[in-house]
């Protein structure tokens, strides 16, 4: 009778065996048809920022790379608030399934040092694709300001200590924390006006109600040709091809360097062939000469560096951006 308890035993652990074999068969093939198949309906680009701005433009512009690459449309869907926050958490709790991912910015790497409760992890709920673009910072003024250099904005505004505003996209965006490393740096004080996204805050600067932005290029670049936007300096190694007259911090004296960045990712755990097909079709349109010439006409240097790469990137902003944060002693709840 024991012998038989045992036949049966040992019988039933290699029928469970067998099942589960099965199971986890089945649960990896089906993974590797979704993969293979994705994807199969329209895909949700969430961008954080209301529409109109900078994110927004580079954003377009790589969907429909990748809508021609992956043969399925790829909807940008603006969803702002909260610092980037609302439109970030919105897509780390939907599905891991390729179906809705993000582009974003600058925040993604600022907000973790600003925030108490962030109610998310950049860097664990959410899957690097690629770092599309940078940006670098250009000190935009209105045409009404009686200042045309750095030295003379640097002089007017110390001889009028907070008279003068900045405008930025909310507290710890880009321009915010651009305004307060430069105000640290050059004994100015600016007040602080946040607006909504970049479109709102130039025009704001445009129409004279705040005197200053340090925006991404992208930003502001069709106001700046047109003529109704005046750029003091550009933080970058050298002069822009796009604004070949507007010097840099560094020439003018200011040893000054800050950007923006644009970034594509996906909820965690969303399958690695997923992340993988992503990035390739990124990589293949940021390469196409036309996307490429498309960017950078908007005042962005093309990256298209590997998901690793771009982890490793976020890792590194969250560290620089958090001690610029606890120096300037910046606290949200």
């Amino acid at each position: 009778m024991a012998g038989d308890e045992r036949l049966t035993t040992k019988t039933t652990q290699l029928f469970l065996s067998i099942a589960l074999l099965a199971v986890s068969t089945l649960f990896v093939s089906a993974q590797s048809v979704s993969a293979q198949d994705y994807p199969s309906r329209p895909v949700e680009v969430v961008v954080p920022f209301p529409a109109g701005g900078g994110t927004e433009i580079v954003t377009r512009l790589i969907s429909e790379g990748l809508a021609k690459r992956l043969g399925q449309p790829f909807v940008v869907i603006n969803r702002p608030g909260a610092n980037t926050n609302l439109g970030t958490l919105a897509v780390v709790r939907s599905k891991p399934d390729g179906y809705t991912v993000l582009v974003t910015s600058f925040g993604l790497a600022a907000n973790p040092s600003l925030y108490k409760r962030l109610g998310f992890e950049p860097q664990t709920d959410l899957e690097p694709i690629t770092l599309i673009a940078n940006s670098p910072t250009v000190l935009t003024v209105p045409l009404a300001l009686p200042v045309n250099t750095l030295p003379e904005f640097i002089a007017y505004m110390k001889a009028h200590p907070g008279e003068f505003n900045y405008a930025s996209y909310g507290v710890g965006s880009s321009p915010h924390l651009a305004a307060v490393l430069f105000q640290n740096m050059t004994g100015t004080k600016i007040v602080h006006v946040p607006y909504s996204g970049g479109g709102p805050s130039a025009l704001g600067v445009m129409t004279n109600q705040v005197q200053a932005l340090f925006s991404s290029v992208v930003t502001v670049l069709g106001m700046l040709r047109g003529g109704t936007l005046k750029a003091i300096a550009i933080a970058a190694d050298k002069r822009s091809d796009l604004l070949p007259n507007v010097p840099t911090f560094a020439e003018q004296g200011l040893n000054y360097s800050i950007g923006t960045w644009y970034g594509l990712l996906a909820p965690a755990k969303t399958p690695p062939a997923i992340i993988g097909a992503l990035h390739k079709a990124s990589v293949s349109a940021l390469s196409d000469p036309v996307v490429r010439a498309r960017i950078t006409e908007q005042g962005a240097d093309v990256v298209a560096n590997t998901p690793a790469e771009f982890r490793a990137f976020i890792k590194d902003e969250t560290e620089r951006l958090g001690q610029v944060i606890r120096d300037a002693k910046i606290q949200l709840d």
